[in-house]
């Protein structure tokens, strides 16, 4: 389940996700907000993830075209999560995506927000 975060600056983004993806939480929620963002001209992102049970083959198809949209656009992901295996999966494959990707403990959320929102 993927929900939209509205407790955030101007200009940043942010999902909550848990359990398992599914194509239609990219593009009822995520890609909606993306394609907000992008018009504004920059993609600022916060993504809290506190369990994490896969993803369809449709959400990870969906994933893959998120980063290649609108390539130029994105700024800042601030990935929040403890589940390990996730950051180094991520710290692995960070060079791939497009913008600037750094890793936050679920402690240091409101950190996670304040440096996706700094230039």
């Amino acid at each position: 389940m993927i929900t939209e975060l509205t407790d955030l600056p101007d200009g940043v983004i942010g999902f909550e996700a848990a359990g398992k993806l599914h194509a239609e939480e990219y593009r009822d929620v995520l890609l909606p907000a993306i394609e907000r963002a992008a018009g504004a001209g920059a993609i600022r992102i916060v993504l809290v993830i506190r369990s994490f049970d896969g993803m369809t083959g449709g959400a990870l198809w969906q994933d893959l075209k998120m980063g290649v949209g609108h390539f130029r656009a994105w700024r800042r992901i601030a990935l929040v999560t403890d589940i390990g295996w996730l950051t180094q999966v991520s710290g692995l494959f960070g060079w791939m995506t497009p913008g600037e990707l750094r890793h936050f403990p679920l402690a240091e959320r409101a950190e996670a927000v304040a440096w996706a929102a700094a230039d």
